[in-house]
């Protein structure tokens, strides 16, 4: 007995699918304990499997699918920062600047350590990070200021200085323009961006999927400009044992300015 064949769309036919489902009205969650229910639960009823979207000769397409109504964030794709050879969340930001994994303290060997940051350009976090958009040497890089570290974290700031000094980093840890347009060209070429309203009724979660937006023709621009203007943020989750990996994630209803011919479907 051999497997069956996947299914194949035409885009027209994906679209119609999209709607289909979104006629459908509230849906149960297919994932039950899954954060990620929403896609993978459309994903289910679209036939698909791990986001690869069966769309033939009409270039590459990647489906974003988001809650209406949430502050969450959507990760765009993950890309560790240069030097790569580093390794630069586990082996500098961790041990260097890391913290206990249950609290500020100094059982770190005992405990753990996590360097768990959300990164914009627009305003240094608590703990003194910031993204810096370097357009003379066309690179995104990562600062560290320890005047912008606030009080709540001062036992943290003697650790750091123990360790590594109050100094920026050196070097930084940065993504080059052209290594981040290839990545962003072969994930985010061509997107559908679907949201869903949620309710939970008797315990169980229900999805309808009421906004469909075809997204065409990835414009690096549009993503520098997102990065400059906060709506577009650097996550790292790094902890002891386990680095979780860097991702580039975007602000609520954000995604369309990221391209050059969006198409309302729904």
């Amino acid at each position: 007995m051999t497997d069956s064949l996947p299914i194949i769309y035409s885009k027209t036919e994906f679209i119609d699918k999209l709607k289909e489902i979104a006629a459908r009205g509230w849906v149960p969650n297919a994932r039950k304990g899954n954060s990620g229910g929403i896609g993978n639960t459309l994903e289910d009823l679209l036939g698909i499997t791990e986001n690869n979207l069966p769309i033939p000769n009409s270039g590459e397409w990647e489906l974003k699918t988001q809650r209406l109504s949430t502050s969450s964030l959507i990760t765009l794709f993950h890309i560790e920062p240069s030097p790569r050879a580093l390794h630069f969340a586990p082996s500098i930001l961790l041990p260097k600047y890391g913290w206990s994994l249950q609290s500020d303290s100094s059982h770190y060997a005992q405990e753990g350590l996590s360097f768990r940051q959300t990164i914009t350009a627009t305003t240094p976090t608590s703990r003194g990070f910031k993204v810096l958009v370097d357009d003379i040497q066309k690179k995104i890089q990562i600062s560290f200021d320890s005047s912008a570290v606030s009080e709540e974290h001062a036992d943290w700031l003697t650790l750091v200085k123990n360790r590594v000094g109050l100094g920026d980093l050196d070097p930084h840890p940065y993504w080059g323009y052209d290594d981040l347009k290839h990545k962003a060209g072969t994930k985010l070429n061509n997107a559908f961006y679907v949201q869903a309203a949620v309710k939970r009724e008797k315990g169980q979660e229900y999805y309808h999927y009421s906004s469909i937006v075809m997204l065409q023709n990835f414009n690096f621009e549009g993503f520098l400009q997102a990065i400059r203007a906060g709506s577009l943020l650097i996550d790292f989750d790094a902890r002891s044992g386990h680095n979780h990996g860097t991702k580039f994630r975007l602000r609520q209803n954000q995604l369309p300015s990221l391209y050059k011919t969006v198409t309302t479907i729904l």
